[in-house]
């Protein structure tokens, strides 16, 4: 089943297609690199709520060999002549999509290639599981380009990597590369470019066969516990397991488990 969303600039800036229990999200301005627009940032939350609930687990990648270089410029002169809230829909509809992955029911795994720049890689920040290609170009490069980052690096990249490490690339914009995403904790794994679709679509596959409920829980358990203390987490996990425990899904489990 595929959706599309109807985009102002000549196409579906936004695609989603339901595959078994896969769900495909697809940032789709390819020529523009997959640049981020007022648009593309409005129809790119609501496919992404349009289509969890239908899941095990979301795919979000870029058409075209690029994740995404970020913020549209043009877009972005065109309504900084208009005036200061004319801006606010670009940052905010944007910030919407971002920060509804972390509260959509199902994981989300992003499939980085080619450029993942600025808003590209903030979007890969908020994502659950990053799988990123060898030759992947990734930076927040804002202040590379006098800007400062409106899409959540400043806050989640220190709690991602640290201060240091945060402030020292937003400051200098320097590339990374894959494996250093992977050394500090951007991602979960570097790909080869020999086979790169095939392993991200066997990796989201096999997570995608996981039980619904265990996965939906272990997300929500991951990204609570987070802003939690240690001992409240632990607490939480405790009253989770349990409840799940008592689910018909967890006792198929643990005989099959038995049986094997």
């Amino acid at each position: 089943m595929s959706e599309r969303t109807n985009g102002q600039d000549g196409g579906d800036v936004v695609l989603s297609r339901v595959d078994g229990e896969v769900g495909h999200v697809i940032l789709n301005r390819p020529k523009a690199m997959n640049a981020i627009t007022v648009e593309l940032g409005g129809e790119l939350e609501r496919a992404l709520a349009g289509i969890a609930d239908r899941v095990n687990v979301v795919l979000l990648r870029g058409a075209g060999g690029n994740f995404s270089v970020g913020g549209d410029f043009n877009e972005l002169e065109r309504l900084r002549v208009a005036g200061r809230e004319a801006m606010r829909p670009l940052f905010s509809n944007f910030g919407r999509a971002c920060a509804a992955i972390a509260e959509l029911p199902v994981p989300v795994v992003a499939a980085v290639e080619g450029y993942a720049m600025a808003g590209g890689f903030e979007l890969m920040q908020a994502c659950d599981v990053v799988l990123v290609h060898e030759n992947a170009k990734i930076a927040d490069n804002h202040a590379r380009f006098g800007q400062v980052p409106g899409g959540g690096s400043t806050q989640r990249l220190p709690r991602l990597v640290g201060r240091q490490r945060a402030l020292g690339h937003i400051l200098s914009g320097e590339r990374l590369s894959a494996a250093e995403a992977v050394a500090w904790g951007l991602a979960y794994r570097s790909l080869p470019a020999d086979g790169f679709d095939e392993e991200v679509n066997a990796f989201v596959t096999r997570m995608a066969g996981r039980d619904r409920d265990a996965l939906t829980r272990i997300k929500r358990l991951v990204r609570t516990g987070l802003d939690l203390p240690p001992e409240e987490g632990l607490a939480l996990e405790l009253e989770t397991v349990l409840d799940h425990l008592g689910g018909q899904a967890a006792a198929a489990g643990i005989a099959s488990f038995q049986g094997a």
